[in-house]
């Protein structure tokens, strides 16, 4: 059975269904299948905002947000989570590179490093220099990704995974399809894992 997930690096809620996946896959035997699309382009073809801006001026919303999260994270030992002092970070060069990554068949690695470079150990994932150097110290070839991220086909890719998700509901950072069902964010995981229980 496969489960779609959508997601973008920008997202903490995307790494922290990231880290989670792995045991929905042994409880289930499920197979989730990653796909890459650039947040900014959801945001853009939904005409939605990232919390810190949809929210921004709510008293007591923000700092509920934190907490909710601190208590997500307490919950299931995501000790290595650490917020990025950089957020929010621009990921378009690192979306490409997790579709050079799926074609070059080193997606797993790719999606393991780059989450744990803007997450666990986290840096500003939108400078060359510092993608670059990430990949490298993740056993990647940075020079050669960010050299790929150029190719008209790379962009076109992720531009038609974004287009495609949004089609079919998402307008957001991560979102699960199990079948045709869509569910938004890292609080629906049960959902999905009850949804793959029922097919």
């Amino acid at each position: 059975m496969i489960v779609e997930f959508h997601f973008d690096f920008g997202s903490p809620n995307a790494y922290f269904c990231h880290k989670l996946i792995p045991q929905v896959e042994a409880r289930t035997g499920a197979e989730f299948q990653y796909v890459p699309v650039l947040l900014g382009g959801v945001f853009k073809l939904t005409n939605n905002k990232p919390p810190m801006v949809q929210f921004e001026g709510i008293k007591n919303k923000q700092e509920y947000n934190r907490l909710e999260t601190q208590r997500f994270v307490a919950k299931h030992g995501l000790t290595a989570y650490n917020r990025n002092p950089f957020f929010p970070v621009n990921t378009v060069q690192i979306m490409r590179g997790a579709v050079v990554a799926e074609a070059d068949g080193l997606f797993a690695d790719y999606i393991d490093g780059v989450f744990h470079h803007m997450w666990e150990a986290p840096k500003k994932m939108d400078e060359p220099a510092v993608i670059h150097e990430a990949l490298n110290a993740s056993g990647l070839d940075g020079e050669s990704v960010l050299a790929r991220i150029q190719d008209q086909e790379i962009k076109d890719r992720l531009l038609a995974n974004t287009e495609n998700s949004v089609a079919r509901g998402t307008f957001g950072s991560p979102t699960f399809f199990v079948g045709e069902e869509i569910y938004f964010g890292k609080d629906r995981l049960r959902d999905v894992e009850e949804a793959i229980g029922g097919l």
